[in-house]
């Protein structure tokens, strides 16, 4: 009987932790993300947007990603399934980038579209490289359009000053910029130029630009708690029937 009744103890715990994880994993699933390969502030950089899902229920058909004023210049990465549109518009006056090149002209928006719609209940993961702009502690929003098959979800909404990320219901994807000393600015450039040129993924350093990130680590806490308590107390009831 002790048995059973652990058994019954350390199930409900089971149940209990599915459910902890399931609403924990919950928010991930609601945004359009960004993913840095680096958040350093003037580092080379590649971002990949993460769609995981559809626009209450419909098929993507495209994504429009809005490229903050500071960003010149973007390279899209090639993928198989989606075709990539760039809207051009002029800078008056001109700038000279990094390199010493004057541009009178930059990428606004990036749009990719597919003609083989990507479903509901399946994700897939789009790329932009660029340079960050310097300024350590600056937020750079990515304004994101999710087009479906009859519907459109604007991801676009930035807080406030003093306003929580969390309390919006369809914030745009961002990245924090961070301070970073030289020899990590260099191993960054490195990892970003090979991603670039292979089409492989860079190694993340820091990511900073999903807000689900510390509920996650928070939940992720808790269940181990949980689990740890749950299955102690059965522990000792079998200990005292035994």
């Amino acid at each position: 009987m002790a048995r059973h009744d652990a058994r019954w103890l350390i199930g409900g715990a089971a149940v209990a932790v599915g459910l902890l994880v399931l609403g924990t994993a919950a928010p991930a699933a609601a945004h359009v993300t960004v993913t840095p390969s680096t958040t350093r502030a003037g580092a080379p950089a590649v971002l990949r947007f993460s769609v995981g899902h559809g626009c209450e229920g419909a098929s993507t058909t495209a994504l429009t990603i809005r490229i903050p004023a500071t960003i010149n210049a973007v390279t899209p990465t090639r993928h198989a399934l989606w075709d990539v549109e760039e809207e051009v518009e002029q800078l008056d006056p001109p700038v000279v980038d990094a390199h010493g090149t004057r541009l009178s002209e930059r990428v606004a928006s990036v749009t990719f579209r597919t003609d083989e719609p990507l479903p509901e209940g399946q994700r897939d993961v789009l790329e932009i490289a660029l340079t960050l702009p310097a300024g350590p502690g600056t937020t750079l929003a990515f304004p994101t359009i999710q087009t479906c098959e009859g519907a459109e979800t604007a991801w676009i909404e930035v807080p406030g000053d003093g306003q929580d990320p969390e309390e919006l219901d369809l914030p745009a994807p961002t990245v924090v910029l961070t301070a970073g000393d030289a020899a990590e600015g260099a191993a960054s450039a490195v990892d970003t130029l090979t991603a670039v040129r292979t089409g492989s993924d860079p190694a993340p350093r820091e990511v900073r630009s999903a807000p689900e990130a510390p509920l996650l680590a928070l939940g992720a806490l808790g269940v181990a708690l949980l689990a740890m308590l749950v299955a102690v107390a059965a522990l000792a009831q079998q200990r005292r029937r035994s």
